[in-house]
């Protein structure tokens, strides 16, 4: 075990500092725009926690109170031994928010934030000089200490609300209260689900982030000041740096590298001609501890563990920790018809945008052009057919497979004016009912493509009668 220990240490060290280019200079000053964009971030990021928090906090104990009245009215005296100290508790925990200040919880990509910004504190000659320059840097250092002290409180009230769930649990689980207290426990998940899309925001640099943080990356300064200054850096004393001695004293007792070697050789010399076999599947056990440590290490990063706790028989929408217009879903499909003697040849073109309620329903609207082609390739012609309106709602079947609704109205008839498109005659219902098959696509711009195939169950009573059965090739964005 101290051989795959030293193993499994080595390998995380080695994976946390990386391979850093040598350079000891910028090849530009870092832009303001990283300052501006850094605060941007931060600042709204640490607006949305403390809502969230605030918000959590205020359902809680409602639900807490909801929870002692149908208590009291079959149990008064229980109720009151139950929830007599809440208000007491919430009052302490309102008092430890209040001196919360110092992250202990490692986020990489906001450590990254932080001592960037210090080291460009350090060293004002590496930003592009302009006279609001030290104002921004200041603001930008106070917005995401803000945002590090509101993680620290999400941290805080997630404990908090782990420690009372398991006490109301303990006292009302026989009492024929469970349906409240899934309830519970459900708002406590999509919190702390919250918290950890924040977490990920964090990731996504815009164009001026990502480019000052490259430029840093490559200059051995920052790469020691990272070592020495970083959040990490006071979480294991790393390679070549000159911290105190509380990284030392965290890896006292651990083997060095050289003592690892002598260990492998001296097996593999006493381990007989069978010793090459034996160091190989000590090695794949090796990884598979590594890939634990990596998950549990993802998990402190990333989710907090156990505050992720799933309830029994719960069911969560992905859906809900994003905002408003990471819902919405953009697409464009086109339809084409032959010519039918009235008609020329045809092609509907429509844009839509859905709004997913959950992870396996869509709602939306639409438009679309009906664009004509002429009668054949000898006849082109390009002309207004005709304009619809849409509306739809998909349902997740399975896998791939959706069951696809809608009611439009199109006017197909061919206009030259916008003004004829006021006569309500010229407009027609359709209803549509189907399946879709949706694929997902690698690419940067087209996120799936769809195939439909529809019924329209009004087609039969429009004149001239439309084609009862629609084909749609779509794409989403």
């Amino acid at each position: 075990m101290p051989f795959l220990k030293s193993i499994l240490l080595i390998g995380i060290l080695c994976a946390s500092v990386g391979a850093w280019a040598q350079s000891d200079t910028l090849s530009q000053p870092i832009s303001a725009k990283y300052l501006d964009q850094v605060s941007s971030k931060a600042g709204e990021l640490e607006q949305k926690l403390d809502r969230q928090s605030a918000k959590i906090l205020s359902k809680f104990l409602k639900a807490e109170q909801k929870l002692q009245r149908k208590l009291g009215r079959k149990d008064s005296a229980k109720a009151q031994q139950v929830f007599g100290s809440a208000g007491q508790q919430y009052a302490q925990l309102q008092d430890k928010l209040a001196r919360a200040d110092k992250l202990r919880q490692y986020i990489p990509s906001l450590d990254t934030l932080s001592s960037s910004l210090k080291f460009l504190q350090a060293n004002p000659q590496l930003m592009a000089i302009t006279r609001e320059g030290p104002a921004k840097l200041k603001e930008a250092m106070a917005k995401v200490n803000g945002l590090q002290t509101q993680f620290q409180k999400a941290e805080e009230i997630k404990k908090f609300l782990r420690e009372r769930k398991e006490y109301l649990k303990g006292q009302l689980n026989n009492l024929g209260l469970g349906k409240q207290l899934k309830q519970l426990n459900k708002q406590a998940y999509y919190y702390s689900a919250q918290v950890n899309e924040y977490k990920q925001l964090l990731k996504d640099h815009k164009k001026a982030e990502q480019k000052a943080i490259e430029l840093l990356s490559r200059t051995q300064l920052f790469k020691d000041f990272m070592r020495n200054n970083s959040q990490l850096a006071s979480l294991f004393r790393l390679p070549g740096s000159s911290a105190g001695n509380a990284g030392a004293t965290s890896l006292a007792g651990l083997q060095t590298r050289a003592q690892v070697n002598n260990l492998v050789q001296q097996q593999l010399t006493a381990g007989g001609p069978n010793a090459q076999a034996q160091f190989s599947q000590h090695m794949q056990q090796a990884q598979a501890q590594l890939n634990q440590l990596k998950d549990k290490l993802g998990k402190l990063g990333n989710s907090g563990g156990e505050d992720m706790e799933m309830p029994e028989g719960f069911k969560p929408n992905e859906q809900r920790t994003k905002s408003f217009l990471q819902r919405i879903e953009l697409g464009a499909n086109i339809q084409s018809q032959q010519s039918n003697g009235i008609f020329p040849v045809t092609s509907d073109i429509g844009l839509s945008a859905g709004y997913r309620l959950n992870d396996q329903s869509v709602l939306g609207i639409g438009a679309s052009y009906k664009m004509g082609w002429g009668e054949n390739i000898r006849n082109i012609r390009i002309t207004h057919q005709g304009i619809g309106l849409r509306s739809f709602i998909e349902w997740k079947l399975k896998g791939s497979f959706w069951l696809a609704g809608g009611y439009e109205m199109n006017y197909r008839s061919g206009f030259r004016r916008f003004a004829e498109l006021r006569d309500r005659s010229g407009w027609q219902e359709s209803g549509l009912i189907g399946v879709s098959k949706v694929l997902d696509l690698r690419s940067k711009i087209l996120k799936k493509t769809k195939v439909q195939l529809m019924w329209d169950m009004l087609s039969y009573r429009q004149v001239p009668k439309a084609n009862a059965v629609v084909f749609r090739i779509g794409y989403s964005f």
